[in-house]
């Protein structure tokens, strides 16, 4: 296939003039080198992309960088022989808008170690929708199961739940058996909530005390907040029950005892989707194609966006109005 010349992209500047970020005019020999080049057809809208697109988070670590840290599409070219023209495959994470250009780009060239083929129950747009965020989810899920986590062992906990990676874990974990408790503090989603799965929708001031125990409420959890919500969250989890943090919106912080772990046995487990190995990355996609694949991306998927769009949805974004999931169509 012939390459254009030229081709749009969203790209990020930090230099003696500041931060600045918007649509260029690109050619492919500006993007970093990597054995397989696709058309993009898809990306998506994270909080790491905002912070990034907006210069709020020190996210890239060498400028300029296309942005976006997700990508659909279709192989265009490669020198990998594993990878052909024509086929469909995603890419998250893998340093996409942190050391390597990302997925805002009508074309985007990879390293071949972070293509992943396009699972046969996804579309691209709904792999877009999943994104980095429902990534996440099952990758916390995986990581709970793993370390024994059953349905049993009584409600999951979701911080931030009408967030990307909370609305996804919410559709996640109740597909995969497990009944839900969403929190959050946007009381007027609680109908959202329930449509994806959460059998209760609870206030955050249900994980507002500082005890260094209370009575044990959830089987575990996925935490998005950090700071003191995680500590009660730890503090009322059942024992052997296990909770993944995967994010710090409320703070890095973490002032608690060692209590539920040495009484309770609760486990504190960790999940990095952008330096999950090739055969993690692997395993979670082709469940969330198959057995753990959301049931409602339609109601998840709440904005669709074309690159242009993106300094508005990032300020929206930060300014913390969103509500699931945005995707941008790569025209």
């Amino acid at each position: 296939m012939t390459l254009p010349a030229t081709f749009n992209a969203f790209r990020i500047h930090q230099d003696d003039n500041g931060h600045r970020s918007g649509m260029e005019s690109i050619g492919l020999d500006q993007l970093n080198p990597g054995e397989v080049v696709i058309r993009a057809q898809w990306s998506s809208v994270n909080y790491k992309d905002a912070l990034a697109g907006t210069g709020k988070g020190r996210i890239l670590r060498r400028f300029p960088l296309v942005g976006g840290i997700d990508v659909a599409g279709t192989v265009v070219a490669s020198t990998d022989p594993a990878w052909r023209e024509g086929d469909a495959v995603l890419a998250t994470g893998c340093g996409l808008s942190e050391t390597r250009d990302g997925g805002y780009s009508q074309y985007v060239r990879l390293e071949s170690s972070a293509v992943i083929g396009l699972p046969a129950g996804l579309s691209p747009r709904e792999a877009m929708i999943i994104g980095t965020a429902g990534f996440t989810a099952a990758l916390a899920l995986l990581r709970m199961v793993d370390n024994r986590q059953t349905p049993a062992h009584g409600p999951l906990a979701v911080t931030g739940a009408t967030g990307g990676v909370g609305a996804l874990a919410v559709d996640i974990f109740s597909q995969a058996g497990f009944e839900v408790h969403a929190i959050s503090g946007k009381a007027d989603q609680a109908g959202f909530l329930r449509e994806l799965g959460a059998t209760e929708v609870l206030p955050r001031e249900v994980l507002s005390t500082t005890r260094p125990m209370e009575s044990a409420r959830f089987g575990g959890g996925l935490d998005n907040a950090g700071g003191p919500m995680l500590a009660s969250l730890l503090a009322q989890t059942v024992p052997y029950g296990s909770v993944v943090s995967a994010g710090l919106a409320a703070s890095p912080a973490l002032d608690m005892t060692v209590m539920p772990f040495i009484i309770r046995g609760v486990s504190l487990l960790g999940v990095s989707s952008s330096s999950a190995p090739r055969e993690l990355r692997e395993q979670v996609w082709h469940r969330l194609g198959g057995e753990w694949k959301p049931r409602h991306l339609a109601a998840i998927c709440t904005r669709e966006i074309t690159l242009d769009a993106l300094p508005d949805v990032f300020e929206h974004m930060l300014a913390g109005h969103s509500l699931g999931r945005t995707v941008v169509r790569i025209d």
